[in-house]
């Protein structure tokens, strides 16, 4: 081997052992970095899980006191739940069987315990909740409850709540529009129709292809 090659080795080890303590504390850094990302990646994953498994134990445990008719101890496991769907269809059961028990208020005051963090499952529950208030005596609760209400389920709850309140022009709004938003074949439709007509509406008229 020639003396200017061998120096050149020599040159660039000598290059590489430099470069490495310069560096050596960033290495160290970095290794030290990604044991932690990956450790705590790891946590994350086991504590998730636990949480889910806890949860829906909590759930099962909800539901088996529902069906026994232990409702007060359901509400209780139903109140540790943490706001998460779970809790909610929890929720909802308790409420139909505190109804189902002749407790409307017991019913009420669950439902209105719901803090909804599934659109559709908190959907549901406005519109249970609304049926409730209405039948309870208190529309002006259930019209504000769907002061938003676009589908077709919740404008129908709205429009029976004008209804109970006499306001029959606002009812037969909330039924037309509810009207509109359904498939001519939903079965719902002969009654929606049925109030409308009570209100002095009246279906809008299919439109027929030239």
């Amino acid at each position: 081997m020639a003396l200017d090659e061998l120096l050149d080795e020599r040159e660039q080890g000598e290059r590489v052992k430099a470069w490495l303590r310069d560096n050596s504390l960033g290495l160290i850094g970095g290794v030290i970095v990604g044991v932690v990302l990956i450790g705590g990646w790891q946590y994350w994953k086991q504590r998730t899980h636990g949480q889910a498994v806890a949860q829906h134990e909590a759930y099962q445990g909800a539901l088996l006191d529902i069906r026994s008719g232990t409702l007060d101890k359901a509400g209780e496991r139903i109140a540790a739940l943490p706001d998460s769907t779970y809790g909610e269809l929890a929720a909802l059961q308790l409420a139909k069987a505190q109804l189902d028990a002749g407790d409307r208020d017991a019913a009420i005051a669950t439902l209105q315990g719901v803090e909804g963090a599934e659109p559709g499952v908190a959907a549901v529950v406005r519109q249970r909740l609304a049926r409730l208030l209405t039948d309870a005596g208190r529309g002006e609760e259930a019209v504000a409850l769907l002061a938003g209400a676009e589908d077709a389920v919740s404008l129908e709850a709205r429009g029976d709540a004008h209804f109970a309140l006499d306001r029959a022009d606002q009812a037969r709004a909330d039924y037309a529009a509810a009207l509109r938003g359904l498939d001519s074949a939903a079965p719902q439709r002969g009654l929606l129709e049925l109030k409308l007509s009570q209100v002095g509406g009246a279906p809008d008229e299919p439109e027929v292809e030239s």
